[in-house]
Order: C-alpha cells, then sequence, then structure tokens
C-alpha cells in the first residue's frame, strides 16, 4: 500500500536490497548497532551521485537482512510505525486498522510465515518484548522511540543476530534505531493534519556541538486522530531526549522516553454461515442515549445481530517509561566493549464497556454474585466496564565484548533481564446517570464491583553468545556461532479466580515455577562474493522461543484451568524451536539496455522446520476469553515452510525507477490435534493469516524539486481456519505520494518541505485481515479495510 526506500546515491554510504539486506552507514557505531564486520563493498556506487536508487546492494551476513533508513521510513507516512515501514518489503504480510499503523490491538504481522510475537524486537538494543497486546515483557517500537526520531529499522528474516536480547525471535528480528544529535544546532518543526481529523505535531531541538564531545537533543510530540469508523480519539504525547559524549577512549550515551497512548479498539467482525456480517463494528460512544435504547431491558443486545453487537466503548491506554546508558569503551584499536543497562515501566490498561448479557457474562458474574439484579449491580444502564489493567517493571543489563584478530571477527556477549509483571482482570458499573469516559480510567473512579484475577510473574532472563566471522579468503567468508538462553519463571496469583468461574473440577488458576534451558543454539553461514556483480550467501539457525510469561492469558502456562494441567505443562511441554535454512544470490550491475541503465536485487530462499508448536486448546473459548482459564496448552506438532522471495529495481536513467518484489510463502501444519475427544484435522493444512503469494511495486519518479511515488500491494487470499474450511479472498491497495520543497520565505527558515500522502487511492472495499484468534472451522474474524485517507504535512529547520 506504500512504497520502498527511494534515495540519492552517496558514495559514503553502503545500502542492502531490497528482501533481504542491511542499510549500513560507513561509521564504526552504525555498522555495531546492525552488528556487522568490515568487508569490501560487493558493488561501487553509481557513477551518477544523483541518480534515483530504490536499493542497492551490498552484504556484511551470510543471512538475510534489510534496512530502512529514516528518510525513506517517514515518506512512507511521516509519523509512522517503524513496523508499517516495512509493509512494502518482500515476505512482510502487515495490517492494523489506522495508517500510521499504530493501533496494538488489531495489528497482524507475519514474516515468512512466522506471526508477529514469533519475532523478536529490540530498540538500540533494548529488548522491546514479543508485542502481544496483552503487555507482559515490553512495549511497541513507536512506543519506545518517537517515529521521527528512528535512525533506521533492520529486519533480519531469519532468527536474527545471535546477540539479539529476544527470547521470542523463532522467525527474525526488528530493530529499531534512535538517531543521534546533530551536529549543529537546529529546531525542527513538523505538523501533519489529514483524513478525519488527524493532527500531528512533532517539535525537536538538537543542541549541536557543545565542545569536549558532547551534543543532545529532546523532542516533543503531540498526536491525534478520529478512528475512521465511529467516533473514538486515538492520542499520543511523547517526549524523547539524547545525550551523547565522545571521546577517545568511548562513547557513552543516555536515552530516555516517555510515552502516554490512548488509542480506541477495533471490534471485530464475526463471520459465519449463519450470520449476516456488518461491514465494520462501530462503538456507540458518546451517544449514551442510543446506547440505553439499543440493550433489553435485561442488558442485552439486539438477537438480530448475534455476536457482532455493537459495545458502547473500548480502547487501550498505554503510559511508559524507558531509559539506558550504554558505554563503549575502545579499548584497543582492534577490542571494544560495550555495557548498556536500561529500565521500562509500564501502566497500561484495556477497556470494554459493553453489554451484560452475552457471552456467557451471566453465568460468570453469578459466580460472584448468585441471585442478584446484575442489572442493578453493574449501574442499571445494561453495561459493564471490564479492565485488564497491566504493570512491568524490568530492567536488565547488556555487555558485548568485540575482537579483530587477523582474518577474525569475533564477538562475545551476554543478556540478563529481571521482570516483575502483573495482570489485574476487575469489572466496574456503568451508572446510568453518570456513564463513564473511554479516555478515564474506571479506577480512578470508582471501586470495582469484582477483581476477577490479579497475577504476579517474576522472570529472569540469561542469554549468551560467542560468534566469528572469519575471512577464509578475501572473497570468501564463514560465520559460524551459538548462543545459550536460559529462563526462570515464577507465578502467583495474590488474587485468586473463583474455581467456579473457571470451569468443571478446576481449584484456580495455578502457581508455580517453570525454568527453561537450552544452552546450544547454533548458526553458520557463508557469504561467497562471486565476482564484482554478485554475491551468494547461505545460512542455517536454531532458535528457540521461551515459554510466554503473562498471567492468566494467551499462550502462558499460568493461564490453565488448574494445578494439575499446570504441571502436566511443565513436566512434559517443550518450548518451540526453529531450524531455518536460507540460500540467496544478490547482484547489482550498470545496464545499457535501451532506456534501463542498471539493476539491482536478490533472489532469496528459504526452509524451516518449526517443531513443538504450542496451542491454547479451550473446551470454551468464548467464555475462556472472559475467564482467563485456558482447559489444555499443548505441543501440537511442526510446521514445515518454503518460501522465496524476488526483488529488484530497474533504474531508468537519474529521475525513474521501479522497484518490485514477489514472494511466496508455504506454511503448513505436519500433524493432526486432539480437541477433547475429537480429532482436529489439521495436517497438510495451511497456517492460517499468512498469504501464500504477495507482490509489492514502487514507481518513483523526480520531476525537478518534485518527487512522485506510486506503490502497490498485493496481498493473496489467506486461509481463515485452522482445517482451511474457509478464507478470505486477496486484495490490491494502491499508494500515492508527492513530496516537494517549497521556497524559503526568510533566511530564519531552512529546509522548507511538503508531503501529501493518500493512501488506499482507488478506496476498495473488502476484509483487510483476520484479527488473528482463529478457530478449527466454521467461523472467523476480521477486520475491514479503511477507505481512501489523505494527509498534508509541512516540515522546517530553524
Amino acid at each position: 500500500m506504500h512504497k520502498l526506500f527511494i534515495k540519492p546515491r552517496t558514495s559514503n554510504m553502503i545500502v542492502f536490497a531490497a528482501s533481504t539486506l542491511c542499510t549500513v552507514q560507513g561509521n564504526i557505531a552504525l555498522a555495531q548497532d546492525v552488528a556487522t564486520t568490515a568487508s569490501t563493498q560487493l558493488i561501487a556506487a553509481s557513477t551518477d551521485p544523483t541518480a534515483v536508487s530504490t536499493v542497492e546492494i551490498s552484504s556484511k551476513k551470510s543471512r538475510s537482512v534489510v534496512s530502512m533508513s529514516s528518510t525513506e521510513v517517514q515518506k512512507i507516512l511521516p509519523g509512522v510505525n517503524p513496523l508499517k515501514a516495512l509493509q512494502t518489503l518482500p515476505g512482510v504480510s502487515f495490517q492494523t486498522a489506522d495508517p500510521w499503523g499504530n493501533n496494538e490491538q488489531n495489528l497482524l504481522l507475519f514474516v515468512h510465515g512466522f506471526n508477529g510475537q514469533q519475532l523478536g524486537y529490540t530498540m538500540d538494543g533494548v529488548p522491546l518484548g514479543d508485542q502481544q497486546y496483552g503487555n507482559y515483557n515490553g512495549l511497541a517500537p513507536q512506543r519506545a522511540v518517537t517515529s521521527e526520531n528512528v535512525r533506521r529499522v533492520v529486519l533480519a528474516t531469519g532468527a536474527g543476530d545471535l546477540g539479539t536480547a529476544s527470547t521470542s525471535n523463532l522467525g527474525g528480528t526488528i530493530e529499531t534505531y534512535s538517531s543521534d544529535p546533530l551536529a549543529q544546532r537546529n529546531v525542527n518543526l513538523q505538523q501533519t493534519v489529514g483524513s478525519h481529523s488527524a493532527s500531528r505535531t512533532f517539535v525537536r531541538f538538537d543542541t549541536g556541538d557543545l565542545g569536549n564531545g558532547n551534543s543532545a537533543y529532546i523532542s516533543a510530540l503531540h498526536h491525534k486522530a478520529k478512528a475512521w469508523d465511529f467516533n473514538g480519539i486515538q492520542s499520543n504525547d511523547q517526549v524523547n531526549a539524547k545525550f551523547i559524549h565522545n571521546s577517545e577512549s568511548g562513547k557513552f550515551t543516555a536515552f530516555a522516553d516517555w510515552s502516554d497512548k490512548t488509542e480506541p479498539n477495533e471490534d471485530s467482525i464475526l463471520h459465519r454461515s449463519d450470520l449476516v456480517s456488518p461491514y465494520t463494528r462501530p462503538f456507540l460512544y458518546p451517544d449514551f442515549a442510543a446506547a440505553l435504547a439499543y440493550l433489553s431491558a435485561g442488558g442485552a443486545p439486539p438477537a438480530s445481530v448475534g455476536p457482532n453487537f455493537q459495545n458502547y466503548y473500548s480502547d487501550a491506554q498505554r503510559t511508559d517509561k524507558l531509559a539506558y546508558v550504554k558505554y563503549e569503551a575502545f579499548l584497543r584499536d582492534n577490542l571494544t566493549w560495550s555495557n548498556q543497562y536500561y529500565y521500562h515501566h509500564n501502566d497500561g490498561v484495556g477497556v470494554v464497556a459493553g453489554p451484560i448479557n452475552q457471552a456467557g457474562l451471566p453465568g460468570l458474574f453469578a459466580v460472584y454474585y448468585p441471585n442478584q439484579n446484575l442489572k442493578q449491580l453493574f449501574g442499571n444502564s445494561g453495561y459493564a466496564t471490564r479492565t485488564t489493567e497491566y504493570n512491568i517493571n524490568r530492567d536488565g543489563f547488556i555487555s558485548t565484548l568485540r575482537l579483530e584478530l587477523g582474518d577474525h571477527s569475533i564477538e562475545a556477549g551476554a543478556w540478563y533481564e529481571h521482570n516483575r509483571s502483573g495482570t489485574y482482570r476487575r469489572w466496574y458499573a456503568l451508572d446510568v446517570n453518570n456513564p463513564s469516559s473511554p479516555y478515564t480510567r474506571p479506577g480512578n473512579l470508582a471501586k470495582p464491583i469484582i477483581t476477577q484475577y490479579a497475577s504476579k510473574i517474576d522472570n529472569e532472563v540469561v542469554q549468551f553468545h560467542i560468534q566469528d566471522d572469519w575471512k577464509l579468503r578475501p572473497d570468501l567468508s564463514l560465520q559460524a556461532g551459538f548462543k545459550s538462553s536460559l529462563q526462570f519463571a515464577k507465578g502467583t496469583f495474590p488474587v485468586q479466580q473463583l474455581p467456579a468461574a473457571i470451569g468443571s473440577g478446576s481449584t484456580g488458576l495455578p502457581e508455580g515455577e517453570i525454568d527453561t534451558k537450552k544452552w546450544f543454539l547454533p548458526q553458520i553461514g557463508v557469504r561467497w562474493d562471486v565476482s564484482p556483480n554478485s554475491q551468494i550467501f547461505a545460512n542455517v539457525q536454531k532458535n528457540m522461543r521461551q515459554f510466554v510469561t503473562y498471567g492468566a492469558g494467551g499462550l502462558s502456562p499460568w493461564s490453565l484451568a488448574g494445578q494439575p494441567a499446570f504441571k502436566l505443562f511443565a513436566d512434559t511441554a517443550k518450548p518451540e524451536t526453529s531450524l531455518i535454512y536460507e540460500l540467496g544470490l544478490r547482484d547489482n550491475r550498470q545496464l545499457n539496455i535501451g532506456p534501463i541503465t542498471s539493476f539491482e536485487g536478490q533472489i532469496n530462499l528459504y526452509h524451516v522446520d518449526f517443531s513443538n508448536r504450542l496451542l491454547a486448546i479451550s473446551s470454551n473459548p468464548i467464555i475462556t476469553s472472559f475467564v482467563g482459564g485456558t482447559t489444555l496448552l499443548a505441543n501440537v506438532g511442526s510446521v514445515k515452510t518454503n518460501g522465496v522471495d524476488i526483488a529488484g529495481t530497474l533504474h531508468f536513467g537519474r529521475d525513474f525507477s521501479f522497484y518490485n518484489a514477489l514472494s511466496f510463502n508455504s506454511s503448513k501444519y505436519q500433524d493432526n490435534y486432539t480437541s477433547g475427544s475429537s480429532l482436529v484435522p489439521t495436517a497438510g493444512k495451511s497456517i492460517p493469516g499468512s498469504p501464500e503469494w504477495m507482490n509489492k511495486f514502487v514507481a518513483t519518479a523526480n520531476f525537478g524539486n518534485t518527487e512522485v511515488q506510486l506503490s502497490g500491494d498485493y496481498v493473496g487470499r489467506r486461509y481463515a481456519t485452522y482445517t482451511n474450511d474457509l478464507s478470505i479472498p486477496s486484495y490490491f491497495l494502491l499508494g500515492l505520494t508527492v513530496s516537494g520543497k517549497l521556497p524559503v520565505p526568510t533566511s530564519f527558515i531552512k529546509n522548507l518541505r511538503w508531503t501529501l500522502a493518500l493512501t488506499n487511492v482507488a478506496d476498495r472495499k473488502g476484509i483487510l485481515q483476520i484479527n488473528g484468534s482463529y478457530v478449527a472451522s466454521g467461523s472467523y474474524a476480521s477486520y475491514s479495510i479503511p477507505p481512501r485517507q489523505g494527509f498534508l504535512t509541512l516540515k522546517a529547520d530553524f
């Protein structure tokens, strides 16, 4: 739907290509950021320094890596989520409800068949957790650093670097890097306005060089936009600050982030043969009179809408404080030692105000208040407000030693994190005479009617790694190493859920410890410069995803319906593992074929053996989504994946280029599984949600000071259930961006620029994505394609 990075070529830049390559600036600090080592550039830069370039090809890795610079990220849409910026790349499927990609509740990401929770995420090396909507071990990249302050975002579509601080990177890593302070004093101001009352204001002050190697910046953001299909307001206030001290002996960095974010949640639409499904499922807020008229006297929505009833409101509120300090010591010319300490605190809540007489709620409430008038109990409106309240307190330390020794580039490191997280499920009244707002936490106004449960998880992670990049000869390198991953987790429930609310025979949600240790997760790869224009790479790597340590939710052992099920899981279950094989060819050459002047591209083939897949098997998924008691969490077999990415850019002289990326992915279950006494026939079926075929293109043209980009995003059919009995159709969306410079009215203003971005140019309608909660057969839930939207941004430096 958007476009790939188009950048003027410069002689001091090494850029990696479209599907599996990494962009690296020619300075030591950034080279360490992306964990590369010095080697000869594969392809010389274009002889025309002003030519438009979609991608340039080079490599420091024996596996696939792709990078986008800040300039190209912001071209998609100023302020865009760094994850959404990767949408244009082959093998990446990303969908969400808002144009910036900020809505986390309905965000869906697949990379080579792995979902978003099976990837690893970092910001300046700091782990960001597995990105589950129910926060427990991290935060989203756009909450860790303001989009406008992103220097680069890097995707490794294999298992990622051995030193990546993540316990979830089965299928790759996404690393975001913040920009450094500018060398000159500067004030940058950006203002975006657009569809649905959108307004985004960003201001950043750079001190410039303060002397003695010191520099800093501080920035502030205020973002506000209305949801496209109902009266909900997305807002975010965020402050970033960064300080750097450079000296001959080392580099000291301090970074701080504060983010306060609220976003309206989108309710998904259920599709089933007995239902007529609407295009959207909007909330009723703020029309409280309509909300009261919508329910029956007993608090039930109209029977005709079935499960697609309308809630009064729902939103997610997240407040994060993140900081780190890092010192890179230059011990010798060939030896550096980097040490980084980080701290993260999160205070969050997910809020839903919905009818009291739906989805099994009367049975749940009756456990706590038997034989009561539930409508009267919950404020006489027919609605109740449910919260899931999160807190995270985690800190950690990362230490990395790098040694250049002859033909060897050796790296060894360790990561330690201690995370104390908690989750609270509470129910509040929605008073008919004083209805609450989605933008105020219910706990600030009243005491809960029910505290369903409160969980506490204490989790420690330790990882070690060592690797060597050995230059066997000038054109051939061998990369090899391994990592160890250990996790020690203990979960308790200070407030225990009543057994009758969990299910028959339960004595309460489980407590206890689970320790998992994997000492040897190896990686080996080769990189061969076949010619000055071409390079072959191959890589094999094994990785593991540690068990989720979320209290009473998701694929967490502490969500099981009782202590016996927890003990069985602890004694028999195995963490998910992946073994990834990659083989690729990169090429970049000047041409003289009519109007075509140069080409760069890559083909990448991969195979994955994904073992010990975990699945939450519930006897009643609708009710357990509220009460948080999963009947069974078990290993249900393996997945085999085969795929290919083909991406390349053709250049037509200085001012026009065409990029295209075609990808195919086949990810199939190898085993059936049992749910109760029923066999679920999944063997040979494709995983739901992930498309087999995708194609993306970007056509870019320069007309003097104006640049035009037209992008296309084709996403093929996706299966919607585990047994593949239902699917959703393909879609094709167009995006258009036009940007340029404006005359500077005064010497006080510098670099006055404008950008006009349009999404879904043809205003297509249809299903955008499945909501990520799959069932075996018979039904699925989805989100719809948003309409065409437009945004105008003005930028200036002072």
